[in-house]
């Protein structure tokens, strides 16, 4: 039996208030956050924009400094062991923050320096290799384009061996096969080196893809936090959409609850409750209107579906 795989952060009441301009109120940011993510794992953390997440992920990286509460990187207390907390950790930003007359094998050089990373122990061709950028090691930054750039952020966040990786939308604005390129690289550091992963994105399909579990943020509070499957089946709604073969009659008699549409190429969905209604009995009632079935197919709630629900007027 493998020995049970600790925690690769752990945060315990997790708050900061930012100071406002003369005669406005301060603003809380993050309102007392708990929240502990398991070495190992592709973690997701979501919430509508103004929730929070930008600001913990900056106090993870020790770009913020946190009003109150306690942070444990890989082990390590951020108030006891600044630098191993942080060496632990590497951030792949939004922004792209990049000096436009460095060359990438240039970049990755002086970011393994600012780390400490001793010459002989630096990894640089191998990961402008992993980034897809070998064939432009000497190009001056200032020529790559906007996915290359953003390619190199995820080299620099790499080039001291973090075993956590953090991934501030990091397919924001990248065409589809950056994005593929960027999710496979991850993939990669998530399976072969146990990397863990945390990822905030808005696209909530990458996220229902990628994620093991979730933890959404509104309001710089913890709303929800669960695997991605159960939170997918938090939603007991479903549609069930039929294709007739020829006409329909106006008027069905359905079991309650169950709402009819019709879209322009009459295909006829059915929303209805699981806990309340089957699709049998949908069937059944479709059947008793002489209705003629051509094919039929379901549509499950998605992630976003979640997030609104659970995010919506609060």
């Amino acid at each position: 039996m493998t020995e049970p795989k600790g925690n690769a952060i752990e945060i315990e009441g997790l708050r900061k208030v930012y100071r406002a301009a003369a005669g406005q109120p301060p603003k809380e940011a993050l309102g007392g956050i708990d929240l502990a993510i398991p070495q190992g794992s592709v973690f997701g953390l979501l919430g509508p924009n103004g929730a929070g997440k930008s600001t913990l992920i900056n106090i993870l990286a020790g770009l913020v400094i946190k009003s109150s509460g306690r942070v444990r990187i890989w082990g390590f207390d951020q108030d006891v062991n600044p630098r191993q907390s942080r060496a632990a950790i590497g951030v792949m930003p939004q922004e792209l923050n990049i000096d436009p007359f460095f060359t990438p094998r240039a970049a990755l050089e002086v970011q393994a320096g600012l780390y400490g990373v001793p010459k002989r122990a630096r990894r640089t061709a191998e990961i402008l290799d992993l980034i897809g950028l070998s064939d432009k090691a000497d190009a001056y930054a200032r020529t790559l384009s906007g996915g290359m750039r953003r390619r190199l952020l995820l080299g620099k966040a790499l080039v001291h061996n973090p075993q956590i990786l953090v991934l501030d939308e990091p397919t924001a604005g990248v065409d589809i096969e950056l994005r593929q390129m960027l999710w496979n690289n991850v993939r990669r550091l998530n399976e072969e080196r146990g990397m863990t992963i945390i990822l905030t994105t808005h696209y909530l399909e990458e996220a229902q893809e990628m994620c093991d579990e979730i933890a959404i943020i509104n309001h710089g509070r913890l709303v929800k936090r669960d695997t991605t499957r159960n939170l997918l089946s938090l939603m007991d709604a479903k549609t069930l959409l039929i294709e007739p073969e020829g006409p329909t009659p106006e008027a069905i008699a359905l079991p309650e609850g169950v709402r009819l549409t019709r879209d322009r190429h009459g295909t006829l969905a059915f929303d209805y409750s699981r806990g309340r209604t089957s699709a049998n009995a949908i069937l059944d009632a479709v059947r008793a209107a002489g209705v003629v079935i051509g094919d039929v197919r379901t549509k499950e709630p998605d992630l976003e579906d979640v997030f609104v629900e659970l995010t919506s007027g609060k």
